[in-house]
């Protein structure tokens, strides 16, 4: 086509003297819709994007994005795919920032690959120029509050019965420098890890093996090397409404450390006896809720776990972290993450559950927990103070924290996902979430949110989409910290379905942990079937309002019914 002209109600908004258009359904290089809006960090902004492509398993997007407070920014995407190798990569590239007078740069590679004989691989780079590149530029979509990058090269291998694997792993660190010192995490270089699993054995036993080898860098702490083995066998006893499974396993971790303190051994071992057992029941009962005919279920289990106590003040801390209090964890052989502490125990954890399911269908429709762990004996395995985190109290008491949870559908329409951790012996809540959806069809959704933990954490989260009527469509979302006093992320705008176009209109501002804010403003206007001019919001209509749905998206197409 030559003068090519696009009117909207009568207006010229686009014009080419000379246009090129695939007539096979297939890709085309060439250049894209611009975008354009603005940034109080960038100031107004104009992106032009030309798309290449490269061959039929390759293409790039090249984007210049200009924007007036700092400069000419060159965004790069780069796609591949192959039967047997995929990847992606993207970077950022501002030379001579105006505001800070340097250059600045973001780049995010992956590429995952198959070889032959069951080895696999997979790369993870990302990086950028400087602790505030994200909050600068205006993506917090993309990483605003991410303290560091990971750079992570893994070989693995499946055997069937067994596997392994091997990690090369470090991270770059964001130090904003109006905000604390940031402690660089471990390097592993590497670590090789094996696991493996026999469900044929005699009597119906299991035996599996898990192993480690990892040697951690750092420059400035203690380094050194870990070795662990972990054989373990159970015995599962199962019947239609009864399952028992006893399980036993010895873990034993060897150190080669360098950088001791003075005094302190440079080779240590620890061997530790783990032994549970594992009881649950299942019963069910037909009933009647709405008119619908379902099913419920009754399911008590009890877990009991024995690991008897070992001296552990002497090894370090390279990765281990207290895990974080939940059902699953409540369940777990250890209450630690990582492997430099294996927790004594000899507790028993008992919980309930109870499901709503539709008998036609199999689906699960509702599901409430409830369970609580009780200890026999008190603490005495522990953390010590690692960086800016205090050292570990022991526990005294003999019971921990209540856990409830309540999720699905408990009503027509309106959903439920609720949780709340219960101190009995202080009579006090030590976290809670609520959050509760109501959504009659595509486009009408209302969301609403609390999440509590005591002494950290208090949010309040609302959301929502909805016609106002005459094709005008509201969309929004307020996030609000009753800890900070100050609003964490807000999002609000309106849509306008005009029947074969749409027009949308967003802004959004979201808080640093500089205690500054960025505001951004969207503009677009969607021609049904053409093309999408402007400044595209809707990557972030989706993050920030849970059920968003297009208001041209047909009911017909796939992935409309989806919430």
């Amino acid at each position: 086509g030559k003068d090519g002209k696009v009117y909207f109600q009568g207006v010229p908004i686009l014009y080419s003297p000379w246009l090129s258009f695939s007539l096979d359904n297939e890709r085309k290089s060439g250049l894209l819709s611009p975008s354009f809006g603005s940034t109080s960090r960038g100031g107004f902004e104009f992106m032009l994007p030309w798309y290449w492509n490269i061959a039929p398993n390759m293409d790039a997007t090249i984007a210049p994005r200009v924007m007036t407070k700092r400069g000419t920014q060159w965004n790069t995407d780069v796609r591949y795919l192959d039967h047997k190798y995929s990847g992606e990569s993207h970077i950022d590239y501002l030379p001579d920032d105006r505001l800070e007078h340097k250059n600045r740069y973001a780049y995010a590679i992956q590429h995952r690959q198959q070889f032959a004989y069951g080895f696999t691989g997979a790369l993870s780079l990302n990086g950028v120029s400087d602790g505030t590149y994200f909050s600068d530029m205006s993506k917090p979509a993309t990483g605003l509050a991410q303290g560091s990058q990971l750079r992570q090269a893994q070989l693995s291998y499946s055997g069937g019965w067994w596997g392994a694997s091997m990690i090369a792993q470090r991270y770059q660190v964001l130090q904003d420098p109006s905000l604390p010192p940031v402690t660089e995490p471990y390097r592993r270089l590497p670590q090789i890890n094996l696991s493996a699993t026999r469900h044929d054995l005699p009597l119906g036993s299991t035996a599996s093996f898990s192993g480690e080898l990892v040697k951690f860098g750092h420059p400035t702490n203690v380094i050194g090397q870990r070795n662990t083995y972990y054989p373990q066998i159970s015995l599962p006893l199962q019947t239609a409404f009864m399952q028992v499974t006893p399980k036993l396993g010895v873990n034993f971790t060897r150190y080669q450390l360098e950088r001791q303190a003075a005094g302190t051994p440079s080779s240590l071992s620890r061997s530790v006896p783990i032994f549970s057992l594992d009881g649950s029941l299942v019963f069910e009962r037909d009933t009647d809720l709405f008119g619908r005919n379902l099913i419920q279920t009754l399911e008590p289990r009890l877990y009991y776990l024995y690991v008897p106590q070992r001296d552990q003040t002497q090894i370090p801390v390279f990765d281990t972290g207290v895990a974080d209090f939940s059902f699953s964890q409540i369940f777990a052989e250890n209450r630690y993450s990582g492997g430099d502490r294996i927790a004594d125990a000899n507790q028993l954890t008992a919980a309930v559950t109870s499901r709503i399911i539709d008998p036609a269908s199999g689906a699960e429709l509702a599901r409430a927990l409830i369970g609580q762990r009780y200890y026999f004996t008190t603490q005495h395995v522990t953390l010590p103070a690692v960086g800016t985190n205090p050292a570990e109290v022991a526990r005294t008491g003999r019971s921990a924290d209540v856990l409830a949870a309540l999720s699905g559908a408990v009503l027509p329409d309106t959903y439920v996902d609720a949780g709340w951790q219960y101190n009995p012996r202080d009579a006090r809540t030590e976290r809670l979430n609520l959050g509760g959806r109501y959504q009659p069809q595509i486009g009408k959704v209302l969301n609403a949110g609390y999440r509590y933990t005591r002494d950290l954490l208090g949010q309040i989260d609302v959301s929502a989409q909805w016609p106002l009527g005459g094709g005008w469509h509201a969309v929004g979302r307020y996030n609000y910290s009753n800890k900070d006093r100050r609003m964490i992320e807000g999002v609000g705008g309106f849509e306008y379905d005009g029947g074969c176009w749409i027009a949308r209109v967003v802004v959004q501002r979201i808080a640093t942990l500089t205690q500054q804010a960025t505001t951004s403003l969207f503009l677009q206007l969607e021609l049904n079937g053409f093309s999408r001019i402007g400044s595209n919001p809707l990557d972030i209509l989706k993050r920030n309002v849970p059920g968003y749905g297009l208001v041209n998206q047909p009911v017909g197409e796939p992935g409309a019914l989806l919430r």
